[in-house]
């Protein structure tokens, strides 16, 4: 098999797509000769076969990353550093329509979505490569006879695991920070969307890195990204998935090296609206808080919480406002919500909207496949629900959320921390006072107030509970890829004289 394939969107037209696995700066074929499909979500057909990565490829990918590191990597400076991910944020602006086209084709999100979401990767970037000179250590006053200082080195190779729902996005949440403070990377696609980050493989060689220090590899969870996890010259993995995978691979790097884990996992966001809400604002971003990115968003506000005062209007309005959204081809102007991404996904969320159904919940709207092609679903939204249900407790990760009234703020504040997640929660009120108490005594990483699914790079993201262990972007980030070195000097003639 050859190490491109030639491809075509109805957005750029007949582009070349790298098939092979990327390392030490080349596209090479796997050592076991195996291929995968990627399947088109919207046509439910395959777009290309791509190398799998086995152990053995991790293997050679890690060899590869640890000697880049211990040699010469460590001679490039900051600033360099700086340098190659500002040139990786030039080129993706460059390639926008090319890397949305190809993101929408593999992942089957809407075109203007993808074409957001690129720019945000571009962003990223540059705001890393901004950091790379500017992490520093300090100067510490002990005694008289003692000069202590601290400083911020490298972990080393790290692993990083991304997954399907946001491909390149989270391929830059998590290449940028590691890049910025001086460490290698050996980085694993999900096996349902490899082609956007291979062809931005590309990129990282025009960017101007050197060999080695980016290496990414296509293959499954189960072969190669526990070969990541358990791999014992690997310093650091770096998840974004699932709370059961994220035990997995916290048992995985238990078990090997101890190697430093973050993770960012599931959520069952909690979306409060207040009687004084303004309640046009209030469902617009309900709407986009669980159908943005067709409910396929780790920080989804999936359970709606509304004050009984406004709750059978706010049905009402909440209704006729996500039957406007447009479900259908993700490079059709108007669309919204693409397809699930894969079969797989597409018969989890019916499984979980017929769990609904047979516990006694109201299907409000939707409830149903959209179209006879492709993984699309309506639209759907639960009433009548009580807490203990299947689908007020579990993850979904699809268009799919419940609707519960509630009567006081201590209400509210019960209920929206029921769960055992907690990554986000957003609070619609016009009292302040409202919105900081109640936003203070939610336990969950971000809490979006008026608003909701407002990521930026400068702020902090993360979950408490079992939706994760440390943060991604924003300065906090870095603190996943430094270690503390402290170096404390006795002072004397022999040093000093």
């Amino acid at each position: 098999m050859s190490l491109s394939v030639t491809l075509e969107t109805p957005q750029t037209g007949k582009y070349e797509q790298p098939t092979g696995l990327f390392i030490n700066n080349e596209f090479v074929k796997g050592t076991d000769g195996k291929t995968f499909e990627s399947i088109n979500p919207s046509t439910e057909k395959p777009i290309a076969a791509v190398h799998e990565a086995t152990e053995k490829d991790v293997d050679i990918a890690v060899s590869v990353a640890r000697k880049t590191f211990e040699t010469s990597w460590r001679q490039v400076t900051p600033e360099q550093r700086g340098r190659y991910l500002v040139n990786l944020a030039d080129l993706f602006e460059k390639n926008l329509d090319q890397l949305a086209a190809i993101e929408s084709l593999d992942n089957g999100k809407a075109f203007s979505i993808a074409k957001v979401d690129i720019g945000m990767c571009a962003s990223t970037f540059r705001y890393y490569g901004g950091w790379a000179d500017k992490i520093e250590g300090k100067v510490i006053e002990t005694n008289t006879d003692t000069f202590s200082y601290t400083k911020q080195e490298p972990i080393g190779v790290c692993g990083q695991i991304i997954p399907w729902n946001f491909p390149l996005l989270m391929f830059a949440w998590k290449i940028g920070p590691a890049i910025a403070c001086g460490n290698t990377i050996v980085l694993k696609t999900a096996e349902q969307t490899p082609l956007g980050a291979l062809f931005a493989c590309k990129l990282i060689k025009e960017a101007g890195f050197p060999p080695g220090v980016i290496n990414v590899l296509s293959g499954f969870g189960k072969i190669a990204g526990a070969a990541i996890s358990a791999h014992m010259d690997i310093d650091k993995v770096a998840f974004t998935g699932s709370t059961v995978v994220g035990r997995q691979i916290m048992k995985a790097a238990a078990g090997s090296n101890l190697k430093k884990v973050t993770l960012e996992l599931g959520g069952k966001s909690p979306n409060i609206v207040f009687n004084d809400a303004n309640i046009e604002n209030a469902i617009s971003w309900v709407n986009f808080g669980i159908f943005f990115n067709h409910g396929q968003c780790c920080c989804a506000g999936s359970r709606i919480y509304v004050q009984e005062g406004i709750y059978d209007q706010f049905v009402e309005k909440f209704k006729a406002r996500a039957a406007k959204n447009v479900v259908g081809d993700p490079f059709a102007a108007e669309t919204f919500q693409g397809p699930q991404v894969s079969q797989l996904q597409y018969d989890r969320i019916m499984g979980y909207i017929e769990a609904g159904k047979k516990e006694g919940a109201k299907v409000e709207i939707g409830g149903a496949r959209h179209g006879k092609q492709g993984y699309f679903i309506e639209p759907t939204i639960f009433s009548g629900v009580s807490e203990d249900m299947k689908i007020m407790q579990e993850e979904i990760f699809g268009p799919v959320c419940s609707i519960a009234k509630f009567k006081t703020e201590e209400d509210a504040i019960r209920v929206g921390n029921t769960t055992t997640y907690g990554l986000a929660a957003a609070v619609h009120t016009s009292n302040l006072n409202t919105a900081i108490r109640v936003s203070n005594a939610l336990r969950a990483g971000t809490v979006w107030v008026n608003q909701y699914n407002m990521l930026h790079h400068t702020l902090p993201f993360g979950g408490y509970k079992e939706s994760g262990i440390g943060r991604e972007l924003g300065e906090a980030a870095l603190a996943n890829y430094t270690q503390t070195k402290t170096v404390s000097i006795r002072l004397g003639d022999a040093l000093f004289g």
